[in-house]
Parts: C-alpha cells; sequence; structure tokens
C-alpha cells in the first residue's frame, strides 16, 4: 500500500514525464515480489506509460529505515526530472528522511497508554471517548466503512477456494476450517471459527484482496476476526464494535508513535504482535472492561509476542503470517478472557512492552527482519532442497 501511494504522488508531481525508474532498497527489495510491490507500482505508473523500470537493490539499506525507495522522472532525453527519496514505515504510512508529513501531524495530545488511563481515570470516559474528543465525530463514519471492509473480506476469503498465488502453491484453508468447525462442540466450534475468519481474511491479502491495514497489511485478519466472531456469537450492535474499533486503532497508534509496526524494522513482533494486542483490548471493551482491565489485555496481547522474527517464505505474506493471523486472533480472545479475570492491576505496564518491543526489534539482525534471507525462510529452503 505504501508504495502504491507514493507510485501516485510522484506521478502527480512529474504528469508531464513519460519515463520512470523505481529503485526498491533494504527489505523492500528483498521481498517486493513476494509483497507484490513492482505490481502495485506498475498498476500506477504504468497507467501513464509503459516505459517503467524496477530496479531491485536488496543488499542496500537505508539508515533511516529498511523500506526504502527512490523515484525518478526522466526526460524524452534521459536527463533526470526529479527524484524522491521516501520510506514505506508500515501500514501504508510514507515518510521522508528530515521532512515532517501530514500522516506525523499530532493528533492525539496525549501518546502513553498510561497518561490516556489517567485521563479516563480522571474524566471517567473511554478509550473510544477519548479518540472522538481528538478525531471529531466524522471517526465514526471511516470506522463505519472500516468494519464494513473487514466484514466483506471475511465473508469474500470464506467463500473461496483453490491455490494462493506464487510458488509456494499453498492452497486456501479459510472455507475448510469454517466448514469442519460446525462439526465440533460448542468450545471448539468457536475456536474453529476464529481460527477460520482470520485465515480467510489473511488469504484475502495474499491473493491481491481489498483489506484493512490492522495495523499492516501482513496481520490484518486478527483484528476482523475477533469482532466478526464476536458479532455473529454474541449479537453486539454495530455501535459496540465501531467503538471497539476506536480503541483498537488508539492502540495501534500507540505503537505506532512510540515504536514501530513495521516488520522490516522490528520484526512480526510489530505487525502480528500489534495486531494481537488491538484486538485484545477490543474484545475487552465490548465485554465491559475497565480502562485498566482493556490495557491489561492490550499489554499481554504484545507481550507474549515479544521477538517474533519477521520471516516471510520467499517472500510471499503466506507462510508463516497467514498462520500466524489465526493464532494471535485466538491468543487476543484469552487475554481478554485473563484479563476479565482480575481487576487490571499488574506489574508490567503496555507502555513498557512496547519500549521493549522496540529495542527488542532493534537488536534483531536483519536476516529476521523481512529479508526472506534467515529463520523460517532459510530453514523451508533447505527442507524443498532434500524433498525428492
Amino acid at each position: 500500500m505504501g508504495p502504491r501511494r507514493a507510485a501516485e504522488i510522484f506521478l502527480q508531481r512529474y504528469p508531464e514525464c513519460r519515463h520512470f525508474s523505481v529503485t526498491l532498497l533494504g527489505s523492500l527489495a528483498a521481498t517486493g515480489k513476494g509483497h507484490m510491490t513492482d505490481r502495485a507500482i506498475l498498476d500506477v505508473l504504468t497507467a501513464r506509460t509503459p516505459d517503467v523500470t524496477i530496479v531491485w537493490e536488496p543488499k542496500i539499506f537505508p539508515a533511516f529505515h529498511p523500506n526504502g525507495m527512490k523515484f525518478q522522472a526522466l526526460r524524452d532525453d534521459g536527463s533526470v526530472a526529479g527524484e524522491w527519496n521516501v520510506y514505506s514505515v508500515g501500514g501504508g504510512a510514507l515518510a521522508e528522511e528530515g521532512v515532517p508529513s501530514e500522516e506525523s501531524a499530532e493528533v492525539y495530545g496525549l501518546n502513553t497508554m498510561t497518561d490516556i488511563m489517567d485521563w479516563c481515570a480522571d474524566s471517567g470516559c473511554g478509550y473510544w471517548e477519548y479518540v472522538e474528543i481528538c478525531e471529531g465525530k466524522e471517526i465514526w463514519d471511516f470506522l463505519a466503512e472500516v468494519w464494513a471492509t473487514m466484514v466483506e473480506a471475511v465473508e469474500r476469503g470464506l467463500d473461496r477456494e483453490g491455490v494462493l498465488p506464487g510458488p509456494l502453491n499453498l492452497r486456501r484453508k479459510a472455507a475448510d476450517y469454517f466448514i469442519k468447525a460446525s462439526g465440533y462442540q460448542q468450545s471448539l466450534h468457536s475456536r474453529g471459527l476464529v481460527f477460520a475468519y482470520a485465515l480467510a481474511v489473511a488469504e484475502e491479502n495474499a491473493s491481491g484482496g481489498k483489506i484493512v491495514t490492522a495495523p499492516t497489511c501482513g496481520s490484518c485478519g486478527v483484528v476482523p476476526a475477533v469482532l466478526y466472531h464476536l458479532k455473529k456469537s454474541r449479537n453486539f450492535s454495530d455501535a459496540r464494535i465501531l467503538r471497539a474499533l476506536a480503541t483498537a486503532g488508539l492502540v495501534g497508534n500507540i505503537v505506532k508513535k512510540n515504536a514501530s509496526i513495521s516488520g522490516a524494522e522490528v520484526g512480526c513482533q510489530g505487525e502480528v504482535g500489534v495486531a494481537c494486542a488491538m484486538a485484545s483490548a477490543a474484545a475487552n471493551q465490548i465485554f465491559g472492561g475497565s480502562p485498566a482491565q482493556i490495557e491489561y489485555a492490550a499489554e499481554m496481547g504484545l507481550e507474549h509476542h515479544l521477538g517474533m522474527t519477521c520471516d516471510p517464505v520467499c517472500g510471499l505474506v503466506q507462510i508463516p503470517c497467514i498462520e500466524r493471523n489465526a493464532y494471535a486472533a485466538a491468543r487476543a480472545l484469552d487475554a481478554n478472557i485473563f484479563s476479565t479475570f482480575t481487576d487490571g492491576a499488574h506489574r508490567v505496564s503496555f507502555d513498557k512492552v512496547v519500549e521493549v518491543m522496540k529495542q527488542t526489534g532493534h537488536d534483531l539482525p536483519s536476516l529476521y527482519k523481512e529479508t526472506s534471507e534467515g529463520g523460517l525462510a532459510k530453514d523451508f529452503q533447505r527442507m524443498r532442497i532434500r524433498t525428492p
């Protein structure tokens, strides 16, 4: 999503040019083909001209962020009309080194969970009310669109079968899980449905379908799976679901502000881990959790993903990404239950876990941060070589 947006912006800046070159750097180049990064850029630029060159530089890691892009607009004589260095920093967001962006404009006066929780205690309000105050009432129209898109992704994914695109020949599983879940008793039936919903959205993402970054494409199945399951099984109102989405978004924004949601920067803990925290908080709010209980649920959702590497096989958002979405959705529901059994008091705060997640991500070698050169990606290649 980030590279596509960057291409749209660059095209608007140089509408007269008919020749473009785009250099992908670092993790963006290493996993770009599997993530369909080139397709996203070409879809935009080739609508203007067929003369578009994609250059891959997976060994060059920019200091600012490992997902770097260099756009060049060329004149007919080959000279450079203009260029732009920009970075895809997660969830479709873009950043430029040393240049404040519109996305970095301050919306929330408070940027830690502790400060917001204190505000809730003083005001008697909840997290979703803080979001409404900061964002304005128009946030509910936006979240209604987000929720509708999530629902559509779940239901499309449940109805589709076959093989996902790419060299792994990975079959879709959501429909099978959905059908098989009906054969189990209530507890396993419920868990099987959650798996199916998460798989459905993650498989839609893997096949280039329309999804919601929550907080990223690679972790897009967790939040919709949890909320869709609670909507279907408990018949919660849409208004209650939207308030939970507002709280989930607030949790994601806190991490994005104070750490990162980019797998290329901090590993999968910043994607699936943050998605689990968001879904945990949302579920706990739906069930009437206090601000302290909601914070505890979010803390558990992220804490128990600390250190998770981002090692997609063949650069595809399939193995282990899809399965991780299903598992994290189930873990979010467990975090909600665990927190509900407490009064919300605990020793390690959500803000502390965010701080640790950021440091852990920086300590991880680049092999384990969306390069497909280490971890499960490397082992998988060895396994394929040994297979007769």
